[in-house]
Parts: C-alpha cells; structure tokens; sequence
C-alpha cells in the first residue's frame, strides 16, 4: 500500500484510540470500585444503550472481515456463518436472555451455582468461559495482524506482531481501568462506526450494479472462476462425506454456540430489569439482522469487485476482502478516494477488534476473579479483592491470547470464531439449559456436562486438521491428526448434553425442590433478582 493509505488508516486508527481512552480515563475517574461497578457497569444502561452494545459485541472481526472473505472464496457455502450467527440469536432472545438476567448476577456460573453446590460448579463454569473467551480472542488477534499486514504491503513479519502485542495492550488497559462501562460505551461506538462503514460500502456496491442484485451475483460468480458453482451449495463443504459432516457441525456450533458466549451473557447483568434485558436483545436482533445482510452484498461484492484470486492472493484466508473491496471501490490504489475509503474501512475494522477484544477480556477476567479465585477462596462479599484479581487475569488472559493469536495468524478469523462457538455450544449451553429448565439436575450433572463437552471439543479440535497434517494447519510439518472434521461441534456438543444427563442420573445426592422452585420463580417473573 502507498504511503498515502499507511497515513490516513494510521491517523484514523489513532483518533479511535485516542477517544476510547479518553472513555476509559473518563469512566474510571467516576467509578467506585465496586464488583457490580466492574463487572456490570452498575446496572444502569438502557435497552437501546445495551442493545447497541451487545451488538457491537457480536459484530466482530469475524463478522466484518472473515465472513465477508469466504463468502468472496466460496459464495453461497461461506454464507452459511450470516445464517448460523443471525439463527442463534432466536435461541438468545427465547431460551437465555431474560431468564439469566433473572437468576444471575455477574457471570454463567452464577445461574448454575443457584441451586447447586457452589465450589465444583463455579470452578468446572469458570474454567469453561475462560477457554471460551481466550478462543475467541485468538481471532480477533489474527484480524488485526492481516489487517496491518495489508496496510503494510507485509503478509509476516515484525509489523505484524506489533500490532497484536499493541491490540493485546490496548484490551488490558480499558478492562483495567474502565471496567463494564467504559467497554459498554466502546462497543457503542465502535457499533456505530461498524455500522456506518457497512451501510456506506453496501450502497456503493449497489451502486456499482445499479442495483441489479442479479447481475452482482453473476458477476461474482464470473471472475470467482467456478462458474455457476459459485452460487450453489457445496463449493467449500460438498466434496465428500466429511466435507458434509462439517458442515452440520459448523452449522450446529453457530446457531447453539453463542447462547454459551460469557462475554454475550455478562452483556444482560448490565441493564437494571430482565425486561430490559429482553428489550436488549430485541435492539440487537435488529442491528445484527441489517448488519449481516450487508455482509452477504459485501461478500459477493468482494467477489464480483476485486475477484478470488486477488482476495485470495492478498490473504490466503481471505481475512482482507472487505478493505480490497474499499480501496477498488474508491477509484482505486492511485486515487484520493480509494486511499480515503480504504483508510476508514481500515480504521472501522480495527476499531472493531479493539472493542471486541475488550468486551471478552472482561468477561474471561470476571470468571477468573468471580468464579475460580473466590472458589478457592471460599469466600464471599469481598467484591474490591475480586475487582483487583480480575484486573490481573486481564493481563494474564491478554499474553495469552497474543502468543496463541500470533501462532494461528494464517487462519480465517469466522474459522477460529467457529471453534470458540463450537466448544460454547459445547460445554456451556448444556449446563445453562439444564440447570434452567430440569428439575432432577443435580451438582454432578452440572460439572459432568461441563467437562463432558469442554475436554471432548478441545481434544477433537487438537486431533483435526486444524492442528496438523494439512498445509492450512498450525502445525503444517507434523501429522497428528485422527479426527477428520475441522469443527468438532457434531460430536461434543451431543456428548454434553449426555454427560450432564449421565451425571445426574448416577448422582447419589437429590436434586433440591426448593432451591429449583425458588430458580423457577425468578428466572420467570424476576423476583428476588439482583
């Protein structure tokens, strides 16, 4: 990229940087230190506030940069995640929302543990999220790193890892000091900023194409080089058995992962009413609907615009269509306005990942205080030490999501978000559904479906091809691989379900009527919730 494009993005990327801080100092300068301040940004953001929020949440680097490039690479099969990730929210909005906003306080821990024992529950739920979180930061990671690796003309290198060491430092800075509300407020606007950025690059596709929606398609499907295949089902997931296996498992994973999501879950602590809870949710549906829509214009508009070779010629996984499809858009690599429309999209997605990365480190780092150290401790009530442990999880969580986000830096991030979905789905969701809506469910059954389906989802992915013994893999020069799908979730999400359900049938202790009617009555009509 010319100087011109390295300028501008730079400036713009300085200028989100620098009002998000500005938040951050703003916030930490009003708060109290309290565990509900940090951890729920004191209950007092509206359904329209959180909405926004929760959406700019979901919206990330996955969403903005990685469907859109395998949608450009495989046309109707990459538009499986749009269908997966807007589905899901139907299982959000009607089986999750308003109940854990009823019978929870900070965390996916607190709702189980209401009428469990505390201690095994807390640990097996926190160890489950903190996984979770770290799989899902390892692709925001991998978007910054091919973002800046764009913007300077370098596909490796040193550039490259700064970016996700700064990106890393930036996240542990506003969880440390701002807490819950200085990342509400980020994702706001970095929401708002996603948003604008899709409308604007939706309208000038279609403008393209004069509207003809058709032609966009047929034009995608001309210079992809696959014919018309490029707009029929089985390109990517087609060829053979396993391919179709996958699939269903990526389709599974999608569409039941993200009502196990902990930084999606903490989002409804931080509206004052389980009615506003559900308002959120609806805000959200809204926003995310519009948003990947535009993402299917993007994707093929990617295709038909700079074409498949070159997406794929300037990042394998096609993590850098959308910034591409800008600079092509705005006149071209010599032109003001292509060196403009690439330096804001640029800048959009970068402000993207910041806030995202943000909104997972303090819901990883809340687990680890919240849930694991006051386990451990076996104490209650001492919300300032709890604030304090979370702000070093940050850190801790922040150096490992760096190392392993500069390990997998050759992977499309909607991928990498697909296994953090998958082991969500997995080991989170089936504890949530039983603890809410079965009776008999027991302490054993609730740490049995945890581990039941965290252990199998991260052997699974360790043992497949995206580990080892294929060009794509981590591990490209080492063979260890034994399970042929790349996401796990058609097994392991199954074997949860069954390990929660096996735990509670072989479980000597009974099943607590009252604490289970008491959960019942507040997770429908909200009385005695925090």
């Amino acid at each position: 990229m010319t100087g011109d494009h390295q300028t501008l993005a730079l400036l713009l990327f300085s200028g989100f940087v620098a009002v998000t801080l500005g938040i951050t100092t703003w916030v930490s300068r009003r708060r109290h230190g309290s565990a509900e301040e940090f951890y729920a940004g004191g209950r007092l953001f509206s359904p329209m506030e959180n909405g926004f929020a929760i959406a700019g949440d979901y919206m990330s680097a996955a969403s903005f940069l990685g469907v859109t490039g395998l949608i450009a690479l495989y046309g109707c099969d990459g538009m499986l995640y749009v269908v997966g990730f807007l589905v899901a929210w139907l299982v959000v909005l009607f089986l999750v929302a308003e109940l854990v906003r009823n019978c929870g306080r900070f965390t996916l821990a607190d709702v189980v543990a209401a009428r469990m024992s505390e201690r095994p529950v807390r640990i097996a739920a926190g160890t489950s999220s903190v996984t979770v979180s770290v799989l899902y930061l390892v692709a925001q990671m991998v978007g910054a790193g091919s973002l800046v690796a764009l913007l300077v003309g370098r596909t490796s290198g040193p550039a490259q890892t700064w970016t996700v060491i700064g990106v890393g430092a930036l996240m542990v800075i506003y969880v440390t000091f701002g807490g819950m509300r200085a990342t509400t407020w980020i994702q706001i606007v970095k929401a708002v900023l996603l948003l604008s950025g899709t409308i604007a690059l939706t309208v000038l596709v279609l403008l393209r194409f004069h509207g003809d929606f058709d032609r966009l398609l047929l034009t995608a499907a001309e210079h992809s080089g696959h014919g018309r295949a490029f707009l029929a089902p089985g390109l990517k997931y087609g060829g053979d058995w396993t391919a179709r296996l996958d699939f269903i498992s990526l389709g599974l994973a999608l569409v039941l992962g993200t009502g196990g999501l902990p930084h999606i879950l903490s989002r409804f602590y931080t509206v004052p009413t389980a009615r506003a809870a559900r308002r959120s949710a609806v805000w959200s549906i809204g926003l995310i609907g519009g948003f990947y829509l535009m993402t299917i214009v993007l994707g093929f508009g990617a295709a038909a615009v700079v074409g498949t070779d070159a997406v794929r010629g300037a990042n394998a996984a096609g993590n850098t269509a959308i910034p591409l499809l800008a600079l092509d858009l705005g006149g071209g690599a010599d032109s003001t306005g292509g060196t403009v429309l690439f330096a804001v999209v640029a800048a959009v997605a970068f402000a993207t990942i910041l806030a995202v990365v943000a909104g997972i480190t303090l819901a990883s780092s809340a687990s680890v205080a919240h849930d694991l150290y006051a386990s451990l401790r076996r104490s209650r009530g001492a919300g300032r030490s709890e604030v304090a442990v979370a702000r070093f999880a940050a850190v801790g969580i922040g150096v490992v999501a760096i190392a392993l986000g500069l390990l997998a830096r050759d992977m499309n991030v909607a991928f990498l978000v697909g296994l953090a979905f998958a082991v969500a789905a997995s080991a989170n969701l089936p504890v949530l559904l039983y603890s809410l809506f079965w009776r008999a469910f027991t302490t054993r059954g609730a740490v049995w479906a945890v581990y039941g389906g965290l252990v199998p989802a991260l052997v699974l992915v360790l043992l497949s091809p995206v580990v080892s013994g294929s060009p794509g893999s981590l591990f490209p020069d080492v063979d260890f691989q034994y399970f042929p799908l790349q996401n796990p979730g058609i097994v392991s999400i199954p074997l949860g379900f069954l390990a929660g359900w096996l735990g509670t049938v072989t479980s000597d202790e009974a099943a607590d009527e009252a604490k289970y009617a008491e959960t019942e009555v507040r997770s429908l009509t909200g009385a005695g919730a925090v």
